[in-house]
């Protein structure tokens, strides 16, 4: 009865509902459909970061609250689950739970459960816009910090009177975007708020789709800093990293521009693009740029790890190795016969 493979027989089993997130990248919803054939090794994982899958998968039985796991899976070279692994977290699960995942585990069940290899704590604020992201999805209410966020960003309280404004309740509006006059309020308040509050803000906004005039403040805020006579390149990449959720053309169109300009090009910024702005490389004009920016960085071993991870991704990996295979420029050649060796040597 409990020779289960994989996560979601165990969850469908027990007559669970659930939900799973990416939560590597960008905190994003993955469909079930997709995560099955995942699961099965009918396809790749679709947003590995470091040849791993982090995952949360909240589940609940009718009328019970949601236990939510957070997991760090590792994949082989080709993006695949390593089911070896899949298959010693099942085990701990019924260990504690019980293969029907009803029975409420003892303290040093629980205890044994959260300390297994495979499970791991995202950082505080993907677990803010995390736990917004689900609580909206499930038609749960907001926490109790969102309605003073709302009115902070309205400016009535005053923009320098941010103390008291809670990460949770910025996640929440962010998470709430569709809903009352939430994207507005956001548009509005980017010309006004301190820098400290700001920051929050993007990092929560780079993990939603966003609506299209409060992307193109962005790029207009975006456009701005890198105007000045010394911008702010730890701003611009938090910008560039919240835009990660505008539409493709506007994406491409502002990466396009700041890989124009090599002295934007820090590898903080670049990093930022890698990390979540994959979508707008998936142009190989705009790969080949990027990959020669980085190259230019002159930070070998940053060079490696990027490419390693993005070529990782289903959707770049093609460009990638076209790109790989395809150069003249010197810098990015040098990068590249260093990138080769390096693999070589790690055989």
């Amino acid at each position: 009865m409990d020779n289960f493979h994989t996560l979601t027989q165990l969850l469908d089993n027990a007559g669970c509902q659930y939900k799973i997130f990416d939560l590597g990248r960008r905190v994003n919803e993955i469909d079930v459909e997709q995560f099955k054939a995942v699961e099965e090794n009918r396809q790749p994982y679709p947003w590995p970061l470091q040849q791993h899958a982090h995952l949360s998968i909240s589940f609940w039985q009718a009328g019970n609250p949601p236990w939510i796991w957070f997991l760090r899976l590792p994949l082989d070279e080709r993006g695949l689950l390593k089911q070896a692994a899949v298959g010693d977290f099942i085990k701990y699960v019924i260990e504690a739970m019980g293969a029907t995942l009803n029975s409420t585990p003892t303290e040093e069940e629980q205890e044994k459960l959260a300390a297994n290899p495979y499970t791991f704590k995202p950082s505080d604020d993907k677990m803010a816009i995390f736990h917004a992201q689900l609580r909206s999805q499930l038609a749960l209410p907001a926490s109790q910090y969102y309605e003073h966020a709302q009115h902070y960003l309205t400016g009535d309280l005053g923009w320098d009177k941010w103390q008291g404004v809670g990460l949770q309740g910025l996640a929440d509006v962010c998470a709430r975007i569709k809903q009352e006059n939430n994207a507005t309020l956001l548009r509005k308040a980017i010309n006004n708020l301190p820098l400290t509050p700001f920051y929050a803000l993007l990092g929560c906004l780079e993990h939603c789709q966003l609506p299209e005039p409060l992307a193109a403040r962005l790029a207009e805020r975006l456009e701005q800093e890198v105007a000045v006579d010394t911008p702010d390149l730890f701003l611009v990449a938090a910008l560039i990293r919240a835009l990660s959720g505008a539409e493709a053309q506007l994406l491409r169109k502002q990466l396009e521009k700041l890989l124009a300009q090599p002295e934007l090009c820090h590898p903080e910024v670049l990093v930022a693009i890698a990390g979540r702005c994959w979508n707008g490389l998936a142009d190989t004009q705009v790969a080949t740029t990027f990959l020669l920016r980085l190259a230019e960085a002159g930070e070998q071993a940053l060079f490696n790890q990027l490419f390693a991870d993005l070529v990782m991704l289903p959707m770049l990996r093609g460009i990638m190795l076209q790109v790989l295979h395809g150069q003249a420029d010197p810098a990015l050649v040098d990068a590249i016969t260093k990138l080769q060796q390096h693999a070589r040597n790690a055989q």
